[in-house]
């Protein structure tokens, strides 16, 4: 006889659920739907693939969880019950790890059905009206997509708060920012609207919002999926994964979604737990401009250095990193703003009006669109060579040790209006700057990088970063379970969660 989920979640299947969690601390309340939020997502697609709660009954208790907090928090920029409660019906990929989980895509893809608005009023009311080769790849993966999450205008700032929808707010404190610019996903897993949603990082964007918020965040190594990347940019920095409460989910994410052939990199396949061998790992803690980070997410370096030295690693602490120039910054907001530029032309024919006249764009894209265009034709070859020769730097570095530990985000989440696409553009760049000094050189090489939970400052999250040569994410994905198992995080909950 198939059991309640008062049933499963109370007795021996929830107890059989909640030990599939690896090193995530096991959990033990009772109760019903609520219980729920204590499981990451291949325990909660666990139960559904066990008969004890169907793919129908998952949607619906996460579009109440999404209900209770979305207007406290506006994660969601779009809901969609009939979509979701369609496929969940029919469960088209029902032999997959996470089938019948409810997810959610961030609003720079498009898919059929939903909105496609991308942050910016130059888009509002625009709806997706296909896929892409990825989105397919993550419907295959057997999650169920209710809707968009929120990013900035083009995903372009660091915290998510585009002046064409409402701020994005962070769970654990709600007059703090999520991060960004995949602030909607990691405010609405760190809810626990959902266990895990789709983010993309072209600067630090997956890895941001996830420190601020508590979370798991892995941008994997450039060339990893097909169709990533933006072909406006020289250099292609942008890839796109996940967040989620545990390692564990986004290693099954990624063995899921990634290229199974015909790339440079040989697939990652799917990392489990339990591979402890010892490991040469680098640590820094000063970004390239010399920087010291908080206080606190310095220490939390410090004490995670430690933490996998207990664990049997050789920890290497090194003052410079790979020694990139200051000038490394320069050069990526060229890269930045250059793609940038066709948004805005795409722009002028939308309208009669001078740009900063129309409403159609924020400041702070006008304003990279305007730094790139002032900056001689004639030298952005050879910024994008300097930037490509940095990358090799970073890799042929890196390729001394098995990973670097730095800090993730820099500082714990701002409050709300720290960074705006309204406010000047030298406050805007380098209050990002600030927080992201970790992160885009990842980007440039196309290293990869994984963001972990490391406590709290002030009641808000604060991350590590753990980084590593190109194509190094199953030796990332085995530390991160180290740390899991020594430092779990399961059970921290923010003060704004939905049950």
């Amino acid at each position: 006889m198939q059991l309640t989920r008062r049933q499963a979640l109370t007795g021996a299947s929830f107890a059989a659920a909640t030990a599939m969690l690896g090193g995530c601390k096991k959990v033990d309340i009772p109760g019903d739907k609520a219980d729920l939020v204590k499981l990451d997502g291949v325990a909660q697609a666990g139960l559904i693939k066990d008969g004890h709660m169907s793919a129908v009954e998952a949607v619906e208790a996460a579009l109440e969880r999404a209900e209770q907090v979305n207007g406290k928090i506006h994660a969601f920029t779009d809901i969609r019950p009939e979509i979701a409660l369609d496929i969940a019906r029919k469960l088209p990929f029902p032999d997959q790890a996470l089938s019948g989980l409810p997810y959610a895509l961030k609003d720079l893809n498009e898919y059929p059905g939903m909105k496609f608005e991308r942050g910016t009023a130059m888009f509002k009311g625009t709806m997706g009206e296909k896929k892409t080769p990825y989105t397919q790849k993550i419907d295959e993966s057997g999650v169920i997509i209710i809707g968009k999450t929120a990013t900035p205008e083009f995903g372009l700032l660091a915290t998510t708060e585009p002046l064409a929808l409402e701020a994005c707010r962070n769970p654990w404190n709600t007059g703090h920012s999520a991060g960004g610019s995949s602030g909607g996903a990691a405010a609405a897993v760190a809810a626990r609207v959902i266990p895990l949603a789709q983010a993309s990082d072209g600067g630090g964007s997956i890895r941001n919002p996830a420190s601020q918020c508590g979370l798991v965040g892995l941008k994997p190594s450039r060339g990893r999926f097909p169709d990533q990347g933006n072909p406006a940019r020289g250099i292609e920095i942008s890839i796109k994964h996940c967040v989620s409460l545990s390692v564990r989910d986004t290693a099954v994410m990624l063995a899921a979604t990634e290229r199974a052939q015909g790339g440079a990199l040989a697939p990652v396949g799917l990392v489990n737990p339990g591979n402890s061998e010892s490991k040469r790992i680098a640590v820094t803690t000063r970004d390239l401009m010399g920087q010291m980070p908080h206080a606190d997410v310095a220490k939390a370096v410090d004490e995670a250095a430690k933490q996998l030295e207990e664990l049997g690693h050789k920890i290497e602490v090194v003052e410079t990193g790979p020694g990139l120039p200051q000038s490394f910054y320069d050069d990526f907001i060229v890269l930045w703003g250059q793609s940038v530029v066709p948004i805005t032309e795409a722009a002028k024919k939308m309208t009669d009006k001078p740009l900063r006249e129309s409403g159609l764009l924020e400041g702070w894209t006008l304003d990279l669109a305007d730094r790139f265009n002032a900056f001689p034709a004639d030298q952005v070859g050879p910024t994008m060579e300097r930037l490509k020769a940095g990358g090799e730097q970073v890799n042929t570095w890196l390729s001394g040790y098995d990973a670097w530990l730095t800090p993730s985000a820099s500082m714990p989440a701002p409050e709300i209006g720290w960074t705006r696409g309204d406010l000047p553009f030298e406050q805007n760049l380098e209050r990002s700057a600030n927080i992201v000094g970790h992160h885009s050189l990842h980007n440039v090489a196309g290293t990869p990088g994984i963001s972990l939970p490391w406590g709290r400052s002030g009641g808000l999250p604060i991350g590590i970063q753990l980084s590593g040569r190109i194509g190094s994410e199953r030796s990332l994905l085995e530390l991160a379970y180290q740390i899991e198992e020594a430092k779990p995080w399961i059970d921290d909950l923010p003060p704004l969660v939905a049950s």
